[in-house]
């Protein structure tokens, strides 16, 4: 029998999702992709505020994209719920080759809906199919697991949860993730009281 890594499909396992904490390249809306683009000092404050919110809601994993941003973010939770946390590589940003380091602009919605890749960037499709292997293989820990990742990964496990795709996560606000209690198509978000502090 396939996985359903293989599938395309993620297993009904509730699970937390955290957008990594902003960056300077975040803040003046430049794409990022893979290039690894630090925290900035409201990202971590960011990460500390969200750590806050994850106590007491049950987390025994965290798995994490390698890229720096993430993992310090993971770090911060981590260090706040005394728990280890482990790499994910599938769990990266979207690599957008020639486009990193630009502004987010029209091309972003055409790379999203399929239409559009930036030479030496990734197809949406391959991001999708990476991503939700990614997380399958986080959902093997113990339950319940945070995955700390990015927002374009994020846009693509949208659609494999039924959600409409095309929809920016905040930076460190922590998601509830559930399956359909009624066998629907789509699962449920539920995002927690807001992590930032303001700006």
């Amino acid at each position: 029998m396939r996985s359903a890594a293989f599938e395309g499909a993620l297993p009904p396992v509730a699970f937390w999702f955290l957008r990594h904490g902003e960056t300077d390249w975040n803040a003046q809306f430049l794409s990022q992709g893979n290039v690894d683009i630090p925290l900035n000092a409201r990202g971590v404050a960011q990460a500390r505020a969200a750590a806050e919110l994850l106590k007491g809601r049950g987390i025994v994993s965290i798995v994490h994209s390698p890229l720096g941003r993430a993992r310090d973010t993971a770090a911060i939770v981590a260090e706040a719920l005394g728990l280890d946390m482990e790499p994910e590589d599938d769990l990266r940003e979207a690599a957008f080759g020639v486009n990193e380091g630009q502004p987010m602009g029209e091309w972003f919605a055409a790379w999203v809906e399929g239409g559009f890749t930036p030479e030496g960037g990734e197809p949406f499709a391959v991001l999708r199919a990476r991503a939700v292997a990614g997380i399958n293989r986080a959902l093997e820990r113990p339950p319940a697991v945070l995955v700390v990742g990015h927002g374009a990964l994020w846009r693509a496990v949208r659609g494999a949860l039924g959600l409409e795709v095309n929809v920016r996560t905040p930076n460190a606000t922590p998601l509830y993730v559930e399956p359909p209690a009624d066998g629907g198509p789509a699962w449920r978000l539920t995002a927690l009281a807001e992590a930032a502090p303001p700006a």
